[in-house]
């Protein structure tokens, strides 16, 4: 089950006021000291299954800063982490029991001090993942509001608001002491915090407006809670369920306002720190105050690449243009490049490339489409060598049948493939088993592997501006193979399927056209023809 796919508001909806578009809530290019996020290249990392480096199991932070090196040879600008605090971890740390503390299996904090110092010097900036919508229940905020009846920090619905004894959806039962019920995000585990209502109902008199005294609480802390580590290197959030923190909010319009006064916050106080949300769609959440927002795994854009009849599928019925009809939407509500980020996968329900569907064959030709079209790419840890997804492991920490994309990252073929020292069944989650598993060490040493096809692409993206996201996209075909121009220079033609396929490119320069990455197209006249998982990027200059 998917975060995401939780529902976000509470109670029956009711006939709502005149709102403006979110749109008007905030200039476009009011951050423009962020604009490094236009030209990067991201890179996730899930800390339990990166590196481990003290033979727990379990990766840490020494881990990450012990493969800086891989990551800057990669061309990778920047990293998202998921979560490092403390937590009970009944969801693998977004249950978080202390907003401005490390779990001590990760480290310290002086540890993220020497990784954001160290990951600067390789031009690589850190991302931390701000869960501002519910704490753990275990949070010291939470556990004082069992004990102060009139702490609003979370949603409470006393006995009397549901004087038939069933709970209101969504409600958790107390613990004790305080009488009633708490409003959760997803697990029983995650009270939601109170960020206030954008529509009272009578008929749940537990909602409070936006401007009520907890809901500004709340807000003020979590700006202090980003201050805490902006101060100690961190370049920015990723905000996990940005969309859904005002509840009964169908317009987004007080979420849009909420979201627009903390970017004016950092415009102020940190004009170089970035806000990326999880939204899934970019036209609405960057006009409303974030730099940057993902195409996600529960909207069609994303869905139609990878997942739902997918146009990188090998059958070749898929279609481009509901990405391309997408992205051009988000790209002309934003208004400037740069703010709409593409995964392929995700420590969530975003399945790898290599997805048991998909063959390692068929990835090259996904990197070519991904790595020169103009949004900011973000490459899941694992994915650059095409680590596969494994099903059958077992749930942990909450996982939910999620774990088949967390398994140890794979640097080697030594034992747990580099991973750890622990003993294999000490490891957070198993090693994927096939024997012939891809691993970083093994591809750095192949000039034909992914990973070295990767780092070329990444640094043919970086050295030429035709080819990030402010340079222009003109497509030819949509269909197979997908063939586009960019920055009237590099021609990109890349064929998903098992068929090869020709198209005619109405293009003069095409005959003395430079194959700077080539898998064995063809040209004959204005005609490509592109094999099986094919791809080009030919220079027209």
């Amino acid at each position: 089950m998917s975060r995401r796919s939780f529902m976000i508001s509470t109670g029956a909806l009711v006939a709502g006021a005149t709102v403006l578009p979110i749109s008007e809530l905030r200039p476009p290019m009011a951050r423009a000291d962020a604009s490094w996020l236009a030209d990067a290249v991201l890179y996730q990392i899930y800390p339990q299954t990166y590196a481990d480096t003290d033979g727990t199991g379990v990766g840490d932070l020494q881990g990450i800063i012990d493969h800086l090196d891989h990551l800057q040879w990669l061309g990778i600008t920047a990293v998202w982490m998921n979560p490092i605090f403390p937590s009970p971890l009944t969801d693998a740390g977004y249950d978080v029991s202390d907003y401005v503390g490390v779990h001590e299996r990760y480290g310290t904090q002086d540890d993220v001090a020497r990784l954001t110092e160290e990951a600067r010097k390789r031009g690589i900036r850190i991302l931390f993942d701000l869960v501002a919508g519910h704490t753990s229940d275990q949070h010291p905020w939470f556990l004082n509001s069992l004990q102060d009846f009139s702490d609003d920090r979370f949603i409470w619905a006393s006995p009397d608001q549901f004087p038939d004894g069933d709970l209101p959806e969504n409600f958790v039962a107390s613990p004790g002491p305080r009488e009633g019920a708490f409003l959760k995000n997803f697990y029983d585990t995650q009270p939601a915090i109170n960020y206030g209502y954008a529509r009272m109902n009578p008929d749940e008199p537990w909602r409070q407006p936006v401007d009520a005294e907890g809901p500004k609480r709340n807000r003020e802390a979590m700006r202090e809670i980003m201050d805490h580590w902006l101060k100690l290197g961190i370049s920015g959030f990723r905000c996990d369920m940005a969309g859904s923190l005002i509840k009964d909010d169908p317009d987004l319009v007080e979420t849009g306002k909420l979201w627009g006064e903390m970017a004016a916050w950092l415009d102020e106080n940190h004009p170089d720190a970035v806000l990326v949300s999880e939204w899934g769609d970019p036209k609405v959440a960057v006009p409303a105050g974030f730099d940057g927002d993902f195409f996600f795994q529960t909207g069609e854009a994303w869905r139609s690449l990878w997942q739902d009849n997918p146009y990188f599928g090998a059958d070749g019925t898929g279609t481009a243009k509901i990405f391309i009809d997408a992205w051009r939407e988000a790209e002309d509500a934003i208004g400037r490049p740069g703010g709409v980020i593409l995964p392929s996968a995700n420590h969530d329900t975003a399945l790898r490339l290599n997805n048991g569907v998909r063959t390692p064959e068929e990835i090259p030709t996904a990197y070519a489409f991904w790595l020169t079209w103009p949004i900011v790419p973000l490459i899941y840890y694992g994915e650059e060598i095409g680590m596969r997804l494994v099903d059958g492991l077992p749930d942990v920490e909450g996982s939910n049948g999620r774990q088949n994309n967390r398994t140890p990252m794979q640097w080697n073929d030594g034992p747990n493939a580099g991973f750890s020292t622990a003993p294999a069944e000490s490891l957070y989650l198993p090693q994927d088993p096939d024997p012939n598993r891809p691993n970083v060490e093994a591809q750095r040493d192949d000039p034909g592997s992914l990973l070295n096809l990767v780092q070329r692409l990444i640094a043919l993206r970086q050295a030429n501006p035709e080819l990030g996201t402010a340079a222009d996209v003109q497509v030819f075909h949509d269909g197979y193979p997908l063939t586009y121009l960019r920055g009237d220079r590099f021609l990109v033609t890349v064929n998903p399927s098992r068929d090869a396929v020709t198209v005619a490119v109405p293009d003069e320069r095409l005959a003395n056209a430079t194959a700077v990455e080539d898998s064995g197209v063809t040209i004959n006249g204005q005609d490509i023809t592109v094999p099986a998982f094919g791809y080009a990027v030919l220079d027209l200059r």
